[in-house]
């Protein structure tokens, strides 16, 4: 505090208003970002990208670490970790039990079907011929749609997004893009247009939700076959092989061999012709680098963030998921992967600064979820873990002692969609049995399954008559009573299935355990000043923390707090 002798006191006010101003200018030109940046990185577990750091290079992930503040210990609070779960809960700042997204896949009641959890069938696509080729595509998820029609319909409360569009009356510019189109969707929110990659088509697509027509940009990068410009190339190594981790962890028994991929470097895409071609390509970094230049046509075609009404971008990189499915967390694909990565962040953040400024951007960057290891490596150094195939389990007995106790057996379950089990309420009605009792007998028996650790009553779960540790905190979040299950499986920890319809993977995330919540949180760019805080944080702090910063009210369901760091560092 400064002091000022008697006599001075004209001084003092002249010196007090000249700072006064200075504040107030300095306050103008940092009111409010130009952009909102939110990347989300699809599968990186919240210690990856510190375990290649040194050896990337500045501009990509070192920009965020050197010049952000990174939480360094933050995760989500809910217990099926899978894409659309945590990008939903990113946008909305609020746990799955609100935000109603509670897995990739659920069983509709109303329909007596799965769904799908971006479906809608009023919706079509705008290109005809760019929907799932249930034939080619290794998305067991992507396969249980019954309608290639897209809309963020299913998402239950409000996203940041759509708080943006509303204070600013529509003016404001919010978009998501990702190779997947539930990553684009659930970011881009009701109020948004969403752009994600046909891996039918070898294009962008929207549908009919938010446009008519394709603009008249996106139609000429399409035109352009970018994806085609890959044919006969292959993924190879970026480095010296000499320099990699994992160098001596290539090509292990649990990798998923695919048809024509394989299991070691180099990685052949094959051509045009190829029915998995545009698979391949996303099934490497090539994906992102797609993601990338479309997303860079886009804020050149909309004049992101060169207006004073602070636009939104969401960009989902959908690469690091596929080949930790293919190969593992810890292989060398995946470390080549985040080495290419590093290298589009830093394209990306080269543009965006070229284009708006960095020092006019708010970038957020974490992940939808983490990933288990492979039970194979973590045998290896005395871990015990392993896989579960469902198809093995002794299911008969367990509806034997269902029926010797209750009259009625394998009929009650009306589907299992992991990890929600439904029950047959109609059958229980008419036979007059006790949901309770019901639900508590079905339990018993699942939990004599192998790989089974936990399995919840939606009772339960709504009466709060569980113990008070996180793990159950995490099942209560995730519970939605529209969509939920009856009954919350839980496998026990290193336990995952990794075979979807024929595809055997190395790794599958979707369960409560740290490697599949602890995630990446940073925020960088505009008036963020660099740190590190090492205390526990979750994911549905960022949404209401993006809101305070911008004044403007939190997303309808949020559950997160403020982040106070973030806001005390944006205004110093």
């Amino acid at each position: 505090m400064k002091t000022f002798k008697k006599g001075s006191l004209t001084a003092a006010i002249i010196l007090f208003a000249c700072s006064f101003a200075q504040a107030d200018d300095n306050n103008n030109d940092h009111k409010a970002p130009k952009l909102v940046l939110q990347i989300t990185v699809d599968q990186l577990r919240g210690d990856l990208p510190q375990r290649y750091l040194k050896r990337m290079a500045e501009g990509g992930f070192r920009y965020l670490y050197d010049e952000g503040l990174v939480y360094s210990n933050a995760h989500h609070a809910h217990a099926n970790n899978e894409t659309i779960v945590g990008h939903t809960t990113l946008a909305t700042g609020a746990h799955p039990s609100s935000h109603g997204m509670v897995g990739n896949l659920w069983f509709d009641q109303k329909l007596g079907r799965v769904v799908y959890n971006v479906e809608d069938p009023k919706y079509p696509l705008l290109s005809k011929d760019a929907g799932v080729n249930k034939g080619a595509e290794i998305d067991h998820t992507q396969k249980a749609a019954k309608t290639s029609g897209r809309s963020p319909s299913n998402i239950l409360v409000s996203t940041f997004g759509d708080e943006l569009a509303l204070a600013s009356n529509g003016k404001a510019k919010i978009f998501g893009v990702s190779v997947k189109d539930r990553g684009a969707i659930s970011m881009a929110g009701h109020a948004g247009k969403a752009f994600w990659f046909s891996k039918k088509s070898g294009e962008f697509v929207t549908s009919q939700f938010y446009y008519d027509e394709y603009p008249d940009w996106a139609a000429e990068w399409n035109d352009k076959r970018l994806a085609d410009t890959y044919s006969g190339k292959a993924w190879e190594l970026l480095k010296d092989q000499d320099s990699y981790l994992f160098i001596n962890n290539d090509d292990q028994e649990w990798e998923t061999n695919f048809p024509g991929y394989g299991r070691v470097f180099p990685h052949q895409f094959g051509n045009t012709e190829s029915k998995y071609f545009n698979t391949l390509l996303t099934l490497s970094p090539v994906g992102d680098v797609l993601t990338l230049d479309f997303a860079k046509a886009l804020m050149v075609s909309e004049s992101i963030g060169l207006d004073e009404i602070t636009d939104y971008l969401s960009v989902s990189f959908s690469s690091t998921d596929y080949v930790g499915h293919l190969f593992g967390p810890s292989s060398l694909e995946m470390e080549d992967n985040l080495l290419r990565l590093d290298k589009t962040l830093a394209n990306l953040f080269a543009f965006v600064d070229k284009k708006v400024g960095l020092k006019n951007t708010l970038i957020v960057l974490s992940a939808d979820h983490g990933a288990p290891e492979a039970p194979g490596l973590l045998r290896e150094f005395g871990i015990e873990a392993n896989t579960i195939d469902p198809s093995s389990w002794e299911k008969e007995k367990g509806f034997a002692n269902l029926k010797a106790k209750l009259g009625v057996g394998e009929e009650l379950i009306e589907s299992y969609s992991h990890p929600y089990v439904y029950l047959n309420h109609a059958l229980i009605k008419k036979k007059k049995l006790g949901v309770k009792t019901v639900e508590n007998l079905v339990i018993a028996e699942l939990l004599k399954l192998d790989g089974v650790a936990y399995a919840v009553s939606r009772s339960d779960l709504e009466s709060g008559n569980l113990p008070d540790t996180e793990l159950y905190k995490k099942l209560v979040n995730n519970h939605n009573v529209t969509r939920s299950g009856d009954i919350m499986v839980a496998f026990a920890p290193h336990r995952f299935v990794n075979e979807f319809d024929g595809l055997t993977v190395a790794s599958a995330h979707g369960s409560p355990w740290n490697y599949d919540t602890f995630v990446p949180v940073i925020f960088a760019g505009w008036s963020i000043d660099d740190g590190e805080v090492n205390h526990k944080i979750n994911t549905v702090d960022i949404a209401p923390t993006l809101s305070n910063l911008l004044r403007i009210k939190p997303p309808s369901g949020a559950d997160g707090q403020v982040l106070e760091a973030v806001i005390n560092s944006s205004r110093d």
